[in-house]
């Protein structure tokens, strides 16, 4: 009779059980998604809010519609986007001043061009839709259009992607498959022996 190699056996269950909690972990982020995402989708329709000079990461105003005074413009930055008919292209987006404080305080989407041109944009007043930023976790995204650019593609929750499910399959096909190599390596071993 073969016994069960006990370290290896060992190593193999606890990686196993590791891919299986990371796809019961992924599950649950998909449901916590899934809350998120209603959320913004219930957003959409709400009435406008100010724009928060201190965004709250726990409660931001995803998807509502705010208008903002850019009393100066920092920086330019150009990056890809799409204008409101699909076309993809480049999105200019200015680094602003709200008010006479240091740096900027404010990021705003005020526009789409087919090329990665440097438009020139003094700023003002801005009336848009606020949108997820990576560095400032919030911007505001125009509706207006300024001279010489088109309007962006207005900002949706539907741009959020949601794979944790797709995620939690690939974690439970990795314990899956780690079981069944496991197995195939022990009957291999029975052989031998």
């Amino acid at each position: 009779m073969n016994r069960l190699p006990i370290i290896p056996t060992f190593l193999v269950a606890l990686a196993v059980a590791t891919m299986i909690g990371l796809g019961i972990w992924q599950l649950q982020r998909k449901e916590e998604k899934d809350t998120l995402l209603s959320r913004y989708e219930s957003a959409v329709g709400l009435p406008a809010v100010a724009w928060p000079k201190v965004p709250d990461p726990a409660a931001l105003p995803l998807f509502r519609r705010s208008s903002l005074l850019c009393a100066h413009v920092v920086k330019i930055e150009t990056v890809s986007g799409s204008n409101a008919a699909g076309k993809a292209g480049f999105a200019h987006v200015a680094s602003c001043r709200t008010d006479t404080g240091e740096g900027p305080d404010a990021k705003v989407a005020f526009g789409w061009s087919e090329r990665p041109q440097s438009p020139v944009w003094g700023g003002g007043a801005v009336q848009g839709i606020i949108a997820p930023d990576g560095a400032q976790l919030i911007k505001l995204v125009s509706t207006d259009a300024v001279d010489g650019l088109d309007i962006l593609a207005e900002p949706s929750p539907s741009q959020i992607p949601n794979n944790h499910l797709l995620y939690a399959i690939q974690w439970f096909i990795f314990a899956a498959a780690a079981t069944i190599i496991y197995i195939l390596a022990l009957r291999k071993r029975s052989k031998v022996l």
